[in-house]
């Protein structure tokens, strides 16, 4: 172990005793991040489905997940999984170094990230909160997801989109995605983008330009799914309904409202008019 990940493992420990302390005082900046060990992203980031993946970093198999906003990584091993990898942070360090990304409390948000494992670094994303049961002395009192393409859940065996999003924008393809997308799909971006509080999607998917944080009073949004299949009336502008929960002074509130799809022409793309929608 070198002198730099000594002191990082001693900074870190500061926090892990007791258990109750250390979720929410790391300071990152003495987080280990992807260049601390000399390697670079490679300039070919490897588009891998789930089956590939699955042989890749196999049962029992411990690599790495690098997050893609910071560059903060840790280890873990995977436990069990057969439609998506149940995987589990490897020792308490790890478990620390997940916590700090997810700001020092676990959450269902999805993350963009890269699975490292040898020469291999792989788009994926995963949420940041530990559910149904764990092996190791870790102090992550469970397992937590980890999603690519291809891959679905255990319950429904069906994609989860929001994951899907986190894996396009870990590999470089939101941008190819969106401009392809679907009225419908444009829709589901941006209420994903929303859900997940990713600034980045949700405003990929927006027009005119507005500043993001006149949408912060939305706490989450609902498609109302028995409508938002309807035929649309118009080639260029499409309405989808949607129930918001809001943030207001008395707490949270639910609200009706339309989303305004429109393009410029016909072989245009989509996007979320945000100040014709009821937001």
């Amino acid at each position: 172990m070198n002198m730099k990940r000594l002191l990082i493992s001693c900074v870190v420990l500061l926090f892990i005793f007791p258990s109750s302390l250390y979720a929410n005082s790391i300071n990152v900046e003495y987080l280990p991040s992807i260049f601390d060990d000399g390697t670079q992203i490679p300039e070919r980031i490897e588009w891998k489905s789930w089956d590939e993946t699955s042989e890749i970093v196999p049962k029992d198999s411990v690599f790495e997940v690098v997050d893609y906003e910071t560059g903060l990584y840790f280890k873990v091993q995977r436990r069990a999984g057969s439609k998506h990898a149940d995987v589990q942070p490897l020792t308490t360090i790890d478990t620390a170094i997940m916590k700090a990304i997810y700001d020092g409390k676990w959450s269902w948000k999805r993350r963009a990230i890269f699975i490292r494992s040898g020469s291999h670094l792989i788009p994926a994303s995963m949420h940041g909160m530990p559910h149904g049961a764990g092996a190791l002395a870790n102090n992550f009192p469970g397992h937590f997801c980890i999603h690519l393409p291809n891959s679905t859940t255990h319950s429904s065996s069906k994609e989860d989109p929001s994951h899907q999003l986190m894996i396009l924008k870990a590999a470089g393809k939101l941008d190819q995605y969106l401009n392809k997308a679907t009225s419908e799909q444009i829709a589901f971006a941006f209420i994903n983008g929303i859900n997940q509080e990713d600034n980045a999607i949700v405003r990929k998917t927006i027009r005119p330009a507005k500043n993001v944080r006149t949408l912060r009073k939305i706490f989450f949004i609902n498609p109302d799914v028995p409508r938002f299949k309807q035929q649309p009336t118009s080639l260029m502008v499409v309405e989808y309904p949607v129930e918001l929960t809001v943030r207001t002074r008395q707490g949270l509130t639910k609200e009706k409202a339309v989303l305004y799809l429109e393009r410029e022409s016909l072989t245009s793309r989509w996007y979320v008019n945000v100040a014709k929608s009821t937001l």
